[in-house]
């Protein structure tokens, strides 16, 4: 039997290590912590990968960069052109009888000025504010950008800008406002370019010839004669403090608008000028002040725009495309105005309002041939731009009785004549008297007077509906008017501008009356692009009728509804009040003045009892009173009659007014 081979076995105890396994543990452990510190080493790139990976960089970004720059730059030389740059929207300045601009619209621009031609502090404050420097850098500052980016990241939020006065004068001349990515490195191309082709000197005189002021105002020149009345080159230190401060924030800076917070920002341009050298800090502190006193200019409040806003709408019909800047020369007058806009302020603010749930009024005041001299569109213009004057349709109420009457005139029926009041139903309606009672027979003037109801609609009805309708419209009221009978209670709605118009015919004596406020319109140069002239007027009413409808009127104040009107002086007038109190008017008229106030709610909500012989009639009375101030008294009948003679009448209808040369007075 063979045997068989046994291999040698290793016996190993428990717990107990081999010598070879020990070392090749001890090998592997080695192993492994070597290769991870190898790893590690590998990662840290030597001096030769260092500057590989700086040069490529350098090249791509350099690539990248120029890419950028190329893309953005190839469509620059179209923005490059200064004809572009130069176009500008007209202005169009609207101006008071008495002188006063009321209203610029458009862009407003001033004569080029040189900087070496201004006062050194000019230059020197727009500098320290804007651009510390301005005469350092090569149109970017890049110091500036670094200090204003560290600004806004401990703040938080944007609150510094790193743009320079060059790249200021690029976006201004040939960028949109667009703020994007790419505008900005255009801006930056461009402040590049006007550094490389103008001097200091020249980037600085434009920039102050096209930077904005605030107020439509662009250019040093503009800014200086509007807000301080003076010429750029008389500019006093603390006056160019304050044009230093507006291009910030032009609006919250205006001195016009905000005198105190005006006089922050341009003592913080006097520090601005103290920390750059330009002046001692006992001179600042010397040449600050607590608020900005502004050149004169009219002492009417924002209610004036109402009128400047129509005025506007006007000015293409008579002058055609507007492509130059004009002058508008407007009959407004600017003390009238001013009383016209306090004392509706004052009558919304009275308590009586208050109570009677009033929120809204307009008045107009017109002579008695036409011209504007004040319109108040509604109590707050910058609340609403909506002209309760010239857009508003409203019911007018018993002021509508003129026409009635002045049809029945035409057929023969006088103000001595007859009527009963009593009850009259019409196709199953049945007006009623304000006091809800019938007076019996009674005159014609005294239906006037007394605003009755039943006798105007019977009026109505006796004379022709289509009948009262054509006289409104030879009256020149346009607006739509329902042929039925409580259209002679004034149901059917028009505009003020209409209303006093037509009681503005009566007030002359009978002459057409075209209610209008532009006199002149000048362009450039000078040149008189329109001028309204004194035409002989066309009369529209019998002498006779004018001046018994004027007497009807003139009793309304004296005996009637409208006692609260009197005056110091001859007056006429009527009220008007609407169903459920909705609308309340009173339209009236002296030898000098046409006035008609309307009061109500733009949402049509009813007052609380409020008549035209109220509210209205006070708020008429107060204006009336204080526009007459150093005014001789006139009688009605004698101003209408010197229209008359003026174009070759005769007095044959004086009689008719002769009752009214004293004033109305309260007994």
């Amino acid at each position: 039997m063979a045997q068989r081979e046994f291999k040698r076995r290793t016996s190993v105890r428990k717990g107990s290590t081999g010598s070879k396994t020990k070392k090749k543990r001890v090998s592997s452990a080695g192993k492994r912590k070597g290769s991870l510190f190898a790893r590690f080493g590998d990662m840290i790139p030597g001096p030769e990968a260092i500057a590989k990976f700086i040069v490529l960089s350098t090249i791509w970004v350099t690539v990248l960069g120029g890419g950028v720059i190329a893309y953005y730059g190839y469509g620059l030389p179209e923005k490059v052109n200064f004809d572009v740059a130069s176009e500008r929207k007209p202005s169009i300045r609207v101006i008071s009888i008495d002188g006063m601009t009321l209203a610029t619209y458009g862009n407003r621009y001033g004569n080029p000025v040189e900087v070496r031609d201004l006062p050194e502090h000019v230059a020197q404050a727009f500098v320290s504010i804007e651009d510390r420097r301005f005469y350092d850098h090569f149109g970017i500052d890049v110091v500036g950008i670094l200090r204003a980016a560290w600004a806004n990241l401990t703040a938080g939020r944007i609150t510094e800008g790193g743009s320079t006065i060059t790249q200021q004068l690029a976006k201004n001349l040939f960028l949109s406002p667009e703020r994007s990515f790419g505008r900005k490195i255009e801006e930056v191309l461009l402040a590049i370019w006007l550094e490389f082709k103008f001097d200091k000197q020249q980037i600085l005189s434009l920039y102050l010839n096209r930077i904005y002021f605030g107020s439509g105002l662009y250019g040093i020149d503009a800014a200086s004669r509007h807000y301080f009345g003076t010429d750029p080159r008389r500019l006093r230190l603390y006056e160019a403090a304050v044009l230093a401060g507006l291009p910030k924030a032009p609006s919250r800076y205006n001195p016009m608008v905000d005198p105190v917070k005006s006089a922050e920002r341009a003592n913080i341009v006097l520090d601005a000028m103290a920390s750059t050298g330009a002046l001692t800090n006992a001179r600042a502190d010397r040449a600050k002040q607590y608020r900005v006193r502004t050149a004169r200019a009219a002492q009417t409040g924002p209610g004036v725009r109402y009128f400047s806003d129509w005025v506007l709408d006007r000015v293409r019909d008579y002058v055609g495309y507007v492509d130059q800047d004009l002058l508008v020369y407007t009959t407004l007058d600017s003390r009238l105005q001013e009383i016209a806009e306090f004392n509706l302020e004052r009558a919304l603010e009275s308590n009586g309002a208050k109570e009677k749930h009033v929120t809204q009024a307009s008045l107009l005041a017109m002579t008695p041939d036409g011209a504007v001299r004040a319109m108040v569109g509604g109590r707050d213009y910058f609340e609403s731009q909506y002209n309760r004057v010239t857009q508003a349709r409203r019911q007018p109420g018993s002021v509508f009785k003129l026409f009635v009457y002045l049809a029945a005139l035409d057929k023969s029926l006088g103000s001595n004549d007859w009527m009963r009041d009593v009850p009259i139903v019409i196709d199953g309606w049945e007006p009623r008297n304000f006091d809800r009672q019938h007076h019996g027979t009674m005159s014609i003037r005294d239906a006037v007077a007394t605003s009755n109801n039943s006798i105007a609609v019977q009026m109505a009805m006796e004379v022709g509906l289509d009948a009262v309708i054509q006289k409104a419209r030879t009256m020149g009221v346009s607006s739509e008017l329902k042929a039925e009978p409580s259209l002679a209670l004034g149901t059917s709605e028009v505009s003020m501008l209409e209303l006093t118009g037509a009681y503005a015919i009566v007030a002359n004596g009978g002459f057409a009356v075209f209610p209008h406020a532009v006199s002149k319109i000048v362009g450039k140069g000078g040149e008189v692009l329109y001028e309204r002239t004194d035409d002989f007027p066309t009369r529209l009413m019998n002498p006779l009728h004018a001046g018994e409808m004027n007497n009807m009127l003139a009793a309304v104040v004296a005996k009637g509804t409208g006692r609260d009107a009197i005056i110091d002086r001859p007056s006429a007038g009527k009220t008007g009040t609407t169903s459920e109190y909705r609308d309340a008017w009173f339209i009236g008229y002296t030898a000098d003045l046409v006035a008609g106030v309307w009061m109500g709610n733009d949402d049509g909500s009813p007052m609380d009892e409020v008549t035209g012989g109220g509210l209205p009639a006070n708020l008429w009375h107060d204006f009336m009173l204080h526009a007459h101030q150093n005014i001789p008294v006139r009688s009605l009948g004698k101003a209408a009659l010197a229209r008359s003679k003026k174009v070759g009448e005769d007095d044959s209808w004086r009689d008719f007014t002769a009752g009214y040369s004293s004033g109305n007075k309260k007994q």
